[in-house]
């Protein structure tokens, strides 16, 4: 009878493993198709408004240039391209971007400001595929992204208008100290804030 109710166990708990693949490969399926460019949507609506369908259906938000607020909502962006609608900022925070998704970044011509914080599907191709915006981006952020290691951090040094680097809690990069070196060798101009997490949690 013990045997019994220990196969039993083992077939719920192999269901239950099963279930949580499927589910998860779904998921991964879907973001997949959110993150999927299409050259075809920019050349019908512009570079602009193509990137903000994208970045809204995963997840992020989208500031155009001269606005107060993020804007957040799919089914209320502008119908078609505008010299009003510049993205300016994103926030990407608990976002599904990928990577797949980051040549729509390359048109963007007036964006200063990217927040990628908790964004479990992006690593360092995402990161180098930044040098697109080059010679707009301004701000960068990159906080509790665990796909991430030093080369992809260290990348971000081509971005040479960069002026504000914020790194935390990126447990994927194993040499913090390395990181502050080279960004002061190789893009002094920028301030970088790179605090240690083991500091950053110790009370005061």
């Amino acid at each position: 009878a013990l045997s019994n109710i220990v196969q039993v166990a083992k077939r719920l708990s192999f269901a239950r493993e099963a279930a949580h693949c499927h589910k998860r490969s779904f998921w991964q399926w879907l973001n997949g198709v959110f993150n999927r460019y299409d050259p075809d949507r920019i050349k019908e609506i512009g570079p602009d408004r193509a990137a903000a369908e994208w970045l809204i259906r995963c997840g992020a938000a989208v500031k155009w240039c001269g606005a107060v607020k993020f804007h957040t909502d799919y089914n209320t962006l502008p119908k078609t391209s505008s010299s009003a609608y510049r993205i300016e900022e994103i926030d990407a925070t608990d976002s599904s971007i990928m990577a797949a998704g980051f040549p729509y970044l390359k048109d963007l011509t007036q964006l200063k400001s990217i927040n990628l914080t908790r964004c479990n599907y992006l690593g360092d191709k995402a990161l180098q595929m930044l040098q697109l915006r080059k010679d707009s981006l301004e701000e960068v952020r990159v906080i509790s992204c665990g796909n991430v290691s030093d080369a992809g951090v260290k990348s971000l040094s081509e971005l040479a208008k960069l002026h504000y680097l914020e790194l935390f809690d990126l447990p994927g990069v194993r040499d913090r100290e390395a990181i502050l070196r080279h960004f002061n060798e190789f893009l002094p101009t920028c301030k970088v804030d790179y605090r240690d997490v083991n500091e950053a949690t110790k009370p005061k």
